[in-house]
C-alpha cells in the first residue's frame, strides 16, 4: 500500500518562494506566511486576490487549509488584534479554523512568469522584457577536481544557478592547478596529512540571483568531493534580464489608442476605463504594470513606450502623461491584478505535479471590484 504523502504549510511556502523569492519584494511590502503553523498539513489551498472575510468563508466551505492571496492580510505592524475590525476578525477566525494565510505580492509582480508577464500576455504583447529591472546577481566560482565537474555543475543547475534570460545551464570553465596541505584531523579526498598536494582542477563559474545563494551553495557542497570546498561569491552590478517591475512589449501591428483601448477592455473584462490621449494616438510599443504603476510613467516614456496600462492613476499623473504626449490607460487596480488568480493556480498546479506534492489549488470565485461605474 502506498504511504500517503503529507504536504505541510512550510512545503507550500517553499514551493512559492522558489518561484517568486521573498527577496524580490519591495522593502515596504510584507510577503510570505502571515498567519498559520508551518508544520500543519495542507491538502487544499485557495488562491484569491484579497484575503477578505468572504475569501475565508470560501476557504472554509472548500475544506482548504490555506489561503494564498496577492494582497497581504497584515500590511503594516498591528498595535492590537481585536475582532472589531476586518483584519482582526479574519485573524481570529483563521486561527480558529486552522487556515493559514500566505501573501505573494510585489515578489509576484516582479518575478519571472509573474503577474506582469500574465498581463502582457493577456494584451497579446510580444518581445516582452521587464520595464524596470530589479533584483541582484551573484557570480559563484568553485574549484573542482578533474572528473567531478559534471556532478557539481548538475547540482548547481538543478538548484537554479546558470539562468541567463531565456538560456539555462550557462557556465564558464577554465583549467588550472590547485594546491593544499591537509592538517591534523583532516580527512582529505586526495592527498595525505602534512603533505602538500597539487591537483588538476577546473574553475567553474555560474551566475545566480542573490536570494538563491544559500540554496545553491548547500547543493554544491553536497555534490563536491572535497571535505572543504573552495569557492567565491562575487556580487555583480548587473541585474537579471527577466526580473523587474512592469513589462514592456510590442504589438504585432501598430494600432490606434481607440482600437487598443477596446483590446484592453476585452482582455480584462471591462465595460469602461479611463484614458489619457487622443483616439488616433499611434500605439506600437506598450508598457504595463498591474495595480498601481503610474510611477513608471517616466521610465516607460524613456524606453519609447507609446502607452502605459496600469491602475490607480491620479490627476497629476494624468497631467504629466498629457504633457509628455504619452498615452495612459487606467484599467483599474482590480482588473489589472485579478488575472493572477487563474494564472498562479496554473503555475502552482504544474509545479506541484513536477515535485510530486499532493496538494489541490482552487480559485476564488465571485471576487469583484469594489468600484462600480454608474
Amino acid at each position: 500500500m502506498k504511504k500517503e504523502q503529507i504536504v505541510r504549510i512550510q512545503d507550500l511556502v517553499g514551493l512559492i518562494h522558489s518561484l517568486y523569492p521573498a527577496a524580490l519584494a519591495e522593502e515596504w511590502d510584507n510577503v510570505g506566511l502571515q498567519v498559520g503553523d508551518p508544520a500543519a498539513a495542507v491538502k487544499t489551498a485557495l488562491i484569491c486576490l484579497d484575503p477578505t472575510e468572504k475569501a475565508l468563508t470560501a476557504a472554509r466551505s472548500a475544506g482548504a487549509q490555506a489561503i494564498i492571496s496577492h494582497h497581504p492580510l497584515i500590511f503594516r505592524p498591528l498595535k492590537n488584534i481585536q475582532p472589531t475590525d476586518e483584519t482582526g476578525r479574519i485573524l481570529f477566525q483563521a486561527i480558529r479554523d486552522g487556515i493559514a494565510v500566505f501573501s505573494a505580492h510585489t515578489n509576484l509582480d516582479r518575478g519571472r512568469d509573474g503577474l506582469n508577464d500574465w498581463l502582457a500576455h493577456a494584451l497579446q504583447l510580444t518581445q516582452v522584457v521587464p520595464l524596470a529591472l530589479g533584483g541582484s546577481l551573484v557570480k559563484l566560482v568553485v574549484f573542482v577536481p578533474r572528473g567531478h565537474e559534471e556532478a557539481v555543475s548538475e547540482a548547481l543547475f538543478a538548484a537554479g544557478a546558470g539562468q541567463v534570460g531565456r538560456y539555462d545551464r550557462v557556465s564558464f570553465r577554465s583549467a588550472g592547478q590547485g594546491s593544499f596541505r591537509p592538517g591534523p584531523g583532516a580527512q582529505p579526498f586526495i592527498g595525505a596529512i602534512g603533505e602538500t598536494e597539487r591537483v588538476d582542477e577546473l574553475r567553474l563559474e555560474v551566475i545566480l540571483p542573490r536570494e538563491m545563494v544559500n540554496k545553491v551553495v548547500s547543493k554544491m557542497i553536497k555534490a563536491h568531493p572535497y571535505e572543504e570546498v573552495a569557492y567565491d561569491l562575487i556580487p555583480l552590478l548587473n541585474s537579471p534580464s527577466d526580473i523587474g517591475l512592469g513589462r514592456l512589449g510590442r504589438l504585432s501591428e501598430p494600432t490606434t489608442l481607440a482600437d487598443f483601448t477596446e483590446r484592453v477592455k476585452q482582455a480584462l473584462g471591462l465595460s469602461s476605463l479611463r484614458i489619457v490621449g487622443g483616439a488616433d494616438h499611434r500605439i506600437a510599443k506598450v508598457a504595463v504594470c498591474g495595480g498601481s504603476g503610474a510611477s513608471l510613467l517616466n521610465e516607460a516614456k524613456r524606453q519609447g513606450a507609446d502607452v502605459l496600462v496600469t491602475g490607480d492613476v491620479k490627476y497629476h499623473e494624468a497631467r504629466q502623461a498629457e504633457s509628455q504626449n504619452m498615452a495612459l490607460i487606467d484599467a483599474g487596480h482590480f482588473a489589472t491584478e485579478r488575472l493572477m488568480v487563474p494564472n498562479l493556480a496554473r503555475v502552482l498546479k504544474e509545479e506541484a505535479i513536477k515535485r510530486k506534492l499532493e496538494v489541490e489549488f482552487i480559485e476564488m470565485e465571485g471576487e469583484g471590484d469594489p468600484f462600480s461605474a454608474v
